[in-house]
């Protein structure tokens, strides 16, 4: 699609691939692609390592892992398993050394919509452990082997009437964690991706921003502790779909360039923006996707 357009997404990968020189490198930009046959997962990694890199982006400098994974809505746990471990080990690679230190997860979104409730429900299967500790020490979560984690669905504004950053301030001058990991779901630009895509980054997140709802940024300089966000993209923007079918159409009728991207611009302008598509079974993948997210957590700060 022409750069007139660029559509709604959270996700790095995709607003590199809305460059169309894909096969050279933007300058503040490095892509590293990795595929484990074995477990059928592809790994991308987009690092911004510069202002250039950001602007050019518009995403803030960092490390984005995108890990896609066909299987990880399938109810089956010989897929899930190794999905789990995969996402897990890049879930350290992306927090350093924090063994045995206090996690703190946070479940955004808004548990009563079902593409938005993907927070709420990893945080409902998460073994949560710092209660553990508090009762019984470190050396019974270091004698079983679980991590030091507690666990916050603060849900959305409309529900509380504050803004997450300000509830998650509140709780981590309390409990006082090293890391925080935020969960939360995600909009993506390409069909495929729903459902089916991962992303970590340690840049934080801006809740909402990919459907155009933006809240304060859940970050470092926000929160005043190391943030990880954790994404799933739920949702697609239904303009995208639309253009994307129509520029296929009318580059198959030979129409120039120049005269699909006016199309598409105009079309883009439609109240049409304001629609989100999401799959039919988005009950079930949720639910599966978000028991795959909590075992991978689990595994990841033992």
């Amino acid at each position: 699609m022409g750069k007139l357009n660029m559509p709604r997404t959270d996700l790095a990968l995709e607003a590199r691939e809305t460059f169309p020189e894909d096969d050279v490198e933007i300058q503040g930009v490095l892509l590293k692609e990795e595929y484990n046959k074995k477990r059928d997962v592809k790994v991308t990694t987009v690092t911004i390592k510069d202002e250039r890199g950001s602007k050019a982006m518009g995403k803030p400098i960092g490390t984005y892992i995108t890990i896609e994974a066909a299987n990880l809505d399938v109810k089956d746990e010989s897929f899930q398993e190794p999905i789990a471990k995969e996402v897990a080990k890049y879930i350290r690679q992306m927090a350093g050394e924090v063994s045995g230190k206090e996690i703190l997860v946070a479940g955004l979104g808004n548990r009563e919509v079902t593409p938005d409730a993907l927070g709420p429900q990893v945080v409902d299967n998460l073994l949560v452990t710092r209660h553990l500790k508090e009762e019984y020490g470190d050396e019974f979560l270091t004698k079983n082997k679980m991590g030091n984690i507690s666990a916050i669905a603060p849900g959305v504004m409309a529900q509380t009437g504050m803004e997450t950053s300000e509830i998650l301030k509140g709780i981590i001058q309390e409990t006082k964690p090293k890391l925080v990991v935020v969960i939360d779901a995600l909009a993506a630009r390409s069909v495929s991706r729903v459902n089916k895509t991962i992303q970590i980054t340690d840049t934080g997140i801006s809740p909402g921003s990919g459907v155009g709802n933006n809240r304060k940024a859940l970050n470092k300089e926000s929160l005043g502790v190391d943030t990880i966000a954790l994404g799933i993209p739920t949702v697609v923007d239904a303009a995208t779909i639309v253009m994307d079918s129509m520029e296929q159409f009318m580059q198959g009728q030979g129409f120039k360039e120049q005269e699909i991207n006016q199309f598409t611009s105009e079309l883009g302008e439609q109240s049409m923006r304001n629609l989100f598509v999401t799959p039919k079974n988005i009950d079930e993948a949720v639910k599966q996707i978000s028991y795959t997210v909590s075992e991978a957590l689990n595994q990841s700060f033992v």
